[in-house]
């Protein structure tokens, strides 16, 4: 489903600025994603496309960007399946109809419990799909039409669990491994073919949205949320090509990764 510029309510006029950015955000409904739409909503000509497979959710959050910058354009578009090559591809084409799309952050995701999934394979594929494959494809998508146009950035939010694996996230933490090396070797052939189109990847430690809600209830330390989001918004207008947020997960996994690994297996982390 695809509503057009500007969705219903109060008269929402569409800017006459061509050189607005046209953003466009896949999993919009999750907590990140929705704190970074609010960021972008409220600059001037703010133009965004919200892409998730909850219409309601995504007509919620709409109107709450609206809300706030009665000057915004904003669209939807719902996902049928985020697993589903032709379904990503239609997505991202609808998207691009709708404007160029200049900046697109692949923001969806799940986080499974490790020891509720490892012995079902079933669920390891999914959460593989969700978190790896999905993620991936659609960044594949959006960098076709934006090397073909010579311009755009494809931000994809990865995780600090990609960084090495753990026995308390490992299904979780392939996926992003995977997600990782797809965005070094975009970034790599972005660089060799001298495009100016930018691959940025986002790696969150634990942040405090609905998807963690289960590492609160254990008393894990979560970053605010609102921090992660201007974090990301900052790292996309930078051009950042890796940025750990909070930025002190980039010491913390380095040192991670750097272990021995007859340290690290004695480790219960």
């Amino acid at each position: 489903m695809t509503r057009p510029f500007p969705m219903p309510h109060a008269p929402c006029p569409m800017s006459n600025d061509t050189t607005a950015a046209h953003i466009a955000i896949v999993g919009a409904t999750s907590g990140m994603a929705e704190h970074c739409a609010r960021i972008w909503a409220s600059r001037e000509n703010a133009r965004l496309t919200l892409i998730g497979r909850r219409p309601e959710a995504l007509a919620r959050i709409a109107d709450d960007l609206r809300v706030r910058n009665p000057a915004a354009t904003v669209a939807v578009i719902e996902q049928r399946d985020a697993r589903d090559p032709a379904d990503i591809e239609r997505v991202v084409t609808q998207a691009h109809a709708l404007a160029p799309v200049d900046i697109a952050l692949v923001a969806h995701g799940l986080l499974p419990e490790q020891a509720a999934i490892q012995d079902d394979l079933q669920r390891c594929a999914e959460a593989l799909a969700i978190n790896g494959d999905s993620p991936v494809l659609y960044a594949a998508a959006f960098a076709r039409h934006m090397i073909a146009r010579g311009a755009g950035t494809v931000a994809v939010i990865g995780s600090v669990a990609g960084d090495r694996g753990r026995k308390g996230n490992t299904i979780y933490g392939a996926a992003k491994a995977m997600v990782d090396v797809y965005m070094q070797g975009l970034q790599h052939r972005l660089a060799i073919e001298k495009s100016a189109v930018r691959a940025i990847l986002i790696k969150p430690g634990p942040t405090d949205t609905p998807m963690t809600a289960h590492l609160r209830a254990r008393g894990a330390r979560l970053a605010p949320v609102e921090q992660v989001a201007a974090g990301i918004v900052r790292a996309i207008d930078r051009g950042q090509p890796v940025a750990y947020l909070p930025a002190r997960w980039r010491l913390i996994m380095g040192v991670i990764r750097h272990l021995p690994r007859w340290v690290f297996n004695r480790v219960d982390i």
